[in-house]
């Protein structure tokens, strides 16, 4: 039995990256944000008000995601979700690799395929198997 562990920062390693690549970004936008406003009221003879720098940081911040982050997460994380709950169009392609690997088998050991086959059903009991028989 393996018992290996892996610690959370290395099985999580890539959403650890992006987490600090977005924390990152977010800090330098408000930081730049923050010199950019100061530049501007002193531009104009006006004082610098923290609440006015925080309403227009929110909304840039939030037109922002809203025009570039949401789209490309809904691109990606979107269909990453349907591909992992398995839709239809993720299990055509599982399908059919499946059946022509199961016919590679049969082909290779005509002895022992189908037992092998069946040894891989039960021990995989449970995932998706439908195409598991299927002959081309």
């Amino acid at each position: 039995m393996n018992t290996k562990t892996h610690s959370i920062w290395k099985a999580y390693g890539y959403a650890w990256v992006t987490l600090g690549f977005f924390l990152i970004s977010l800090i330098g936008h408000w930081l730049f944000g923050w010199f950019a406003y100061l530049n501007e009221q002193q531009a104009h003879a006006q004082p610098v008000v923290t609440s006015d720098y925080l309403v227009q940081m929110m909304r840039d911040t939030l037109e922002n995601w809203q025009s570039e982050f949401l789209q490309l997460l809904w691109q990606v994380g979107g269909l990453a979700i349907l591909l992992y709950v398995g839709s239809p169009q993720s299990k055509e392609g599982d399908d059919r690799i499946e059946a022509k690997i199961d016919e590679i088998l049969r082909k290779v050991d005509p002895q022992n395929g189908e037992r092998i086959i069946q040894t891989l059903d039960e021990d995989y009991a449970g995932r998706h198997t439908d195409a598991r028989h299927a002959h081309y």
